[in-house]
């Protein structure tokens, strides 16, 4: 599995595809038209398996995810 850094942590349950997440943040209809994302630069980090354990899935996520992309 992978997470991906766009200053948004994205967790990949389903193995979706770099440029399909970017399209996905990017072609969403946002209530009102408030934003307007444009995915410049996106990178990422294989996590290995999910489980309820994962580092990502605990109350450090942040520290995890900043130690993943230092």
């Amino acid at each position: 599995m992978k997470v991906y850094k766009v200053e948004l942590m994205i967790i990949d349950f389903d193995g979706v595809d770099p440029d399909e997440i970017e399209e996905i943040i990017e072609d969403t209809k946002y209530p009102n038209r408030c934003i307007h994302p444009v995915v410049i630069k996106m990178e990422s980090r294989e996590i290995g398996e999910w489980d309820d354990d994962h580092p990502l899935n605990n109350e450090n996520q942040t520290e995890t995810f900043q130690k993943l992309f230092a």
